[in-house]
């Protein structure tokens, strides 16, 4: 197989792809030891034409003689569909990197789901049940950074782009022949957002799970979860090997004000109690409890205890059941069961209730609520009758 060292032979072969339906496209990287992932290799592969194999090829990013733009502008021909397997992480890199989005793109993860294979379903199983292939997993935990690859890790890689044409045109068939190619794009539409890859150390508190309500420990969280973003963006490192969560919420807790309060901490790592570390955490603490009050960050409600309707939830679970069932979606595709309490709860402001999940349950759902249907069992299924 060929391994494209130079922009030149990137070029000719994007090229050759632009003059096809789709390419296949996967990517190896990096992330352990980076903040922002490290593109090692790129895979891509053509459709097979009259039974003869379509050329299929490694694109190493780390040589010294290639740039990425001939992809970038591969991804701009709209022409072309791109085909990825839960593409999230690959787009992550290619916006940072590139600042581009694949247009259009097809993610055979997302479209496996709506085709009724089951949540989050991995390639392994599509390759099993669609190309009906097994998969050699054995350079799974590739080191993707050295050189020279091997045959064998090769050959790995290149297994992640081949078997996804026959994957996509299977799956694109199931699609169009259902009418739903509609909520495929709207759920590729949250990978192709710019938000979705954009995080903002000023924010970065929000991901941090936390039970408490008070705004001045939310104050504090803010402060440190935003020293630690910053520090690990602009050099590179997992927030991890800053300091976790679990430790951030003790600092927010004892709230240190000296080194020696630092060192009495009992998840903070050793590296995290001197230097640049030290002082960005007494200083995020001091800012967090100096924070004027009317600037303190309040908890979202999902936060909070609702006040759930238990016989609607039960009843929006039946349904739920039923309707992903007869759609042939996996349920938790359609709604989770937080979802299911937040409208039992009066909450309207639920991904279940809009666009194609509103179609396939949040309208039924919005009915029952209101008490204008309700469920019966006939004939070993649930449905609806007006009330």
């Amino acid at each position: 197989m060929q391994t494209i060292t130079t922009t030149d032979a990137l070029a000719a072969f994007c090229d050759k792809a632009k003059s096809e339906p789709y390419v296949t496209i996967d990517t190896e990287f990096l992330r352990e030891r980076t903040y922002w992932s490290k593109l090692c290799l790129v895979q891509m592969a053509l459709p097979n034409h009259d039974g003869q194999e379509g050329e299929a090829v490694l694109v190493d990013p780390l040589s010294d003689d290639l740039s990425l733009e001939p992809l970038y502008d591969l991804f701009r021909h709209t022409a072309t569909v791109k085909v990825f397997h839960a593409a999230r992480q690959d787009l992550e890199i290619f916006f940072t990197e590139g600042n581009v989005f694949p247009d259009p793109l097809f993610d055979t993860q997302i479209a496996a789901m709506v085709c009724g294979f089951g949540e989050q379903v991995g390639y392994e199983t599509l390759v099993r049940k669609i190309a009906k292939e097994s998969l050699d997993k054995s350079s799974r935990f590739t080191d993707w950074s050295r050189r020279p690859l091997t045959d064998a890790q090769k050959k790995y890689a290149i297994a992640d782009v081949t078997h996804l044409r026959q994957i996509y045109e299977f799956l694109a068939a199931q699609l169009k022949e259902t009418g739903r190619e509609a909520w495929v794009r709207e759920e590729e539409a949250v990978l192709l957002n710019p938000e979705t890859y954009i995080n903002r150390p000023e924010e970065a508190w929000k991901r941090v799970k936390t039970r408490t309500s008070s705004a001045r420990f939310l104050g504090i969280v803010r402060a440190l979860a935003q020293f630690r973003e910053g520090y690990a963006q602009n050099r590179n490192i997992p927030r991890s090997r800053i300091f976790k969560d679990d430790a951030l919420l003790e600092l927010a807790s004892t709230k240190p004000a000296s080194h020696e309060d630092l060192n009495r901490s009992r998840l903070l790592l050793r590296e995290a109690r001197r230097g640049e570390i030290a002082e960005g955490i007494m200083t995020a603490v001091k800012e967090g409890l100096e924070a004027p009050h009317d600037s303190l960050p309040r908890p979202s409600d999902q936060g909070q205890q609702l006040q759930v309707d238990t016989a609607l939830a039960d009843l929006l679970r039946v349904l739920l059941k039923a309707k992903s069932q007869e759609a042939g979606v996996a349920a938790k595709l359609i709604a989770s069961s937080a979802d299911l309490d937040r409208i039992a709860a009066g909450k309207r402001d639920v991904a279940a209730l809009h666009g194609w999940r509103a179609e396939v349950f949040g309208h039924d759902a919005l009915r029952l609520a209101k008490g204008e249907v309700g469920l019966t069992a006939r004939s070993g299924s649930v449905e609806l009758v007006d009330l």
